[in-house]
């Protein structure tokens, strides 16, 4: 052997232990999109459903392990397989570890994180009304037997689908188009959220669509960006050489790019505005598009890709809603099931023989063949996804059932199906009830101690011929608070109380959209402060805030006047004017 050869053999072992350390990153940078999906469905659905959320991500991951383990693993990648369609159930990862470490470890690890994805994707579509052990029966069936036979037909090298040449290099079929065909399904089985279709009572046909914002777009926002790191690991990981997890690299940043930025011009032109949240699911179209792909399509094919997923995430999302009336909180449907068909074809379509996969899609060379058995290769996923998941839903419907009770839906699935008041503590709409141990407070009744007050000399009551009191309430922009404020105080207002609240009058504010959808947009952000006085006149005070809060358009906002009674002030027990004033 010649030292050329030695040197070859070094650099290629070299290279494999690189890309052996690498696949497993890989694998953990998809472990890390489970939180990107738990963000993403958190921030898109209300907060009463959070925690019910994040539990659901967490089992998907967990149940999938213990499924996989068993059965799932062997059905997909065994050696033993069947025709080219099931692998032979073993339990080599108890009978024999060591080998199992050295033959399979890795790519358990890999396909596990992988199912585990697939498994997700439904839970955002299927949120808010769903019971939580309907949940976890269909996350365990989907990974130990749904997911793991059609994944084995296109990524074992025996399987059906591989030995015909059908490609998805990382799962746009395998992983999204199943997650987001059993999202349809799974969402128009167990029906929309309550409230969510309005139909008519006479022909039973829906006549309003109402639109429910998700509880946090910044949660929704970060969920996607950590989504999107995680997919150079879900595209990447299964790269052989430096100029493959470059091109990987290259395509899988250019078609989520350019999908979000045809989804902002498309709503902006569409709407008036561009939609913050499409955009949101555009940049995860334009993944899931560019997925099967990613090493076989150059620059400009994954702009093409990018710029088909823009637009069909759209599409599809509003058509689901507002046509087929399926309810969809996060857009699963649009984002995967859409989009993952979309990506198995465009390898067809448009990969480049030049690009390091080496296929020959139509558009380059004119041939239909990769295109014949793409189309081959999805047509079986969804036959088999459909008969598969159809049959896991209806026999969960007619057993434990799919759906919570009415009562539970409004209440929120956090305390009805896991005993959680409230995923953000802090913010339940409750008195804290917590002793921290407050021992030396004192109860003052009567005369105050001078240590304690101001000096009274006499505690004034409220009787007949006493100054009148008068509540002035002014409800206006949140813009013009500010301006109003400082005008109050100078014509002698000393105090105050401010709240944010909604409310309308009778032009009810102008028509916007979330997702597509009108809002209702009755209801709208406004500032309210009360003011009591007695010195001030109250004539002073309605003028002053007229004339700071005029435009001359449309909700500048109202003005009540109301008689008072009494005012005590708690900390000196004073009572009526003087209860008013500021301490000397």
């Amino acid at each position: 052997m010649t030292m050329e050869e030695i040197t070859r053999l070094i650099e290629e072992a070299a290279t494999s232990e690189v890309f052996g350390v690498w696949f497993l990153i890989g694998a953990a940078l998809v472990f890390f999109m489970q939180a990107g999906f738990a963000m993403v469905e958190t921030g898109f659905t209300r907060a009463k459903n959070a925690g019910n959320i994040i539990m659901k991500n967490l089992m998907d991951f967990c149940i999938g392990t213990v499924m996989f383990i068993f059965l799932g693993f062997s059905l997909m990648m065994a050696e033993d397989y069947v025709m080219g369609i099931i692998g032979v159930p073993n339990l080599e990862i108890f009978t024999d570890f060591g080998g199992f470490i050295s033959e399979n470890a890795s790519s358990f690890v890999f396909n596990l994180v992988f199912c585990a994805t697939a498994a997700t994707i439904v839970s955002g579509a299927m949120a808010e009304r769903t019971k939580f052990i309907s949940y976890c029966i269909y996350s365990a069936v989907i990974s130990l037997v749904v997911y793991p036979i059609e994944a084995g037909w296109i990524w074992n090298s025996q399987g059906w689908l591989s030995q015909l040449g059908f490609h998805d290099f990382a799962g746009s079929a395998a992983i999204h188009t199943v997650g987001g065909l059993t999202a349809l399904i799974g969402a128009a089985m167990v029906g929309p959220r309550l409230g969510k279709y309005v139909r008519d009572k006479s022909s039973g046909k829906v006549k309003k669509v109402n639109a429910i914002p998700g509880h946090s777009i910044t949660l929704g926002a970060l969920g996607c960006f950590i989504l999107w790191f995680g997919w150079y690991g879900f595209n990447g990981a299964a790269a052989w050489d430096k100029n493959s997890l470059a091109s990987i690299f290259l395509t899988t940043t250019i078609a989520p790019a350019v999908a979000t930025c045809t989804t902002m011009i498309f709503t902006w032109i569409k709407n008036g505005k561009p939609d913050v949240s499409m955009c949101l699911n555009a940049s995860l179209a334009g993944l899931v598009g560019i997925t099967a792909g990613c090493d076989a399509l150059d620059a400009l094919g994954s702009i093409i890709v990018g710029i088909v997923s823009g637009v069909l995430v759209v599409v599809v999302v509003e058509f689901l809603d507002l046509k087929l009336h399926i309810d969809d909180p996060v857009g699963a449907v649009g984002v995967h099931f859409a989009n993952g068909v979309w990506g198995t074809l465009a390898v067809g379509l448009l990969a480049n023989p030049n690009a390091p996969a080496g296929l020959k899609g139509l558009f380059y060379t004119g041939s239909a063949k990769l295109l014949g058995i793409q189309l081959l290769g999805i047509a079986a996923v969804l036959v088999w996804t459909t008969a598969a998941m159809l049959l896991t839903f209806f026999i969960i419907k007619k057993t434990v059932g799919l759906r919570v009770s009415e009562e539970e839906e409004i209440k929120g699935l956090d305390s009805t199906e896991h005993g959680l008041p409230n995923a953000y503590a802090d913010f339940a709409p409750a008195v804290e009830n917590l002793d921290y141990g407050y021992k030396d407070a004192v109860a003052v009744t009567g005369e105050i101690p001078v240590a304690e007050a101001i000096e009274i000399k006499k505690v004034p009551s409220f009787e007949e011929g006493s100054p009148k009191f008068t509540k002035i309430e002014i409800i206006c922009k949140e813009s013009k608070f500010e301006t109003l404020k400082a005008a109050l105080v100078n014509i002698g207002i000393t105090g105050m109380t401010v709240s944010h609240v909604l409310g309308c009058g009778i032009q009810k504010g102008k028509q916007e959209y979330y997702r597509g959808i009108p809002v209702e947009a009755s209801l709208l952000p406004k500032v309210q402060i009360d003011i009591v006085v007695s010195k001030v006149p109250v004539r002073s005070v309605i003028e002053t805030a007229k004339a700071v809060l005029y435009t001359g358009h449309i909700g500048d906002g109202k003005i009540f006047v109301y008689d008072v009674e009494n005012v005590v002030k708690i900390r000196t027990g004073e009572e009526g004017y003087d209860a008013l004033q500021d301490v000397e």
